[in-house]
């Protein structure tokens, strides 16, 4: 059995991964699923019917971290993590905090469960959270690193979807955001990750 990820075509998890299988030229089978409609495949293979899945032989791994890291140890080339237990530490630290302020408020927006106040009032933490955090793209080119880390490929999900998700970020007012946002959609890894439906997502920074 090949190694194989199984993921959605729009879904921001999803996405991260891909940034990760592209970035280290992973060759792999892309087979592209339903989020809201998983088949009897990911059923199978996932508890909770989620989506990425990820399998390698007999490996099936179906949270999104898990396969982040898993395939960045199997193929170590180029690091995705830093080698020294204390950074290693702190960057994990800092993808949770990415996934607790950022990603469930993007989950919130999407939910067809949230009322639209619910989803506003998300736009306008997610909105404010990106902004205020603006400073600290101005002293390193990627996340509080001089290399391109996991955290990145966690942010760099978010931020393609903002204008999907009905927010946009003047240019003017964050501009250390905005260059590490063009920075990271730059990358041939990143360009290379996207799927056809993501290539038509609006912008969500603006002049």
């Amino acid at each position: 059995m090949s190694m194989t990820l199984y993921s959605d075509a729009v879904d921001h998890y999803s996405h991260a991964v891909r940034i990760v299988v592209a970035e280290k030229d992973i060759g792999v089978d892309l087979v592209t699923d339903s989020l809201s409609k998983p088949s009897a495949k990911i059923l199978e293979m996932s508890p909770y019917g989620d989506l990425p899945v990820f399998a390698d032989r007999d490996l099936v791994l179906y949270q999104p971290l898990i396969i982040m890291e898993y395939l960045d140890e199997r193929f170590p080339h180029p690091p995705l993590m830093p080698v020294y237990p204390t950074l290693r530490a702190l960057n994990r630290q800092w993808v949770y905090r990415v996934r607790r302020d950022w990603s469930q408020l993007v989950d919130l927006i999407q939910a067809p469960s949230s009322s639209d106040a619910e989803k506003e009032h998300g736009r306008m933490r997610l909105r404010e959270s990106l902004m205020s955090a603006s400073p600290i793209f101005e002293e390193k080119p990627f996340f509080m690193s001089d290399e391109f880390t996991l955290v990145d490929c966690c942010i760099a999900s978010i931020l393609w979807r903002l204008g999907t998700i009905g927010i946009q970020i003047s240019k003017t007012r964050s501009p250390a955001l905005a260059q590490y946002a063009k920075r990271l959609f730059e990358r041939p890894s990143f360009q290379q990750s996207l799927t056809p439906q993501e290539r038509e997502f609006p912008s969500g920074f603006v002049s």
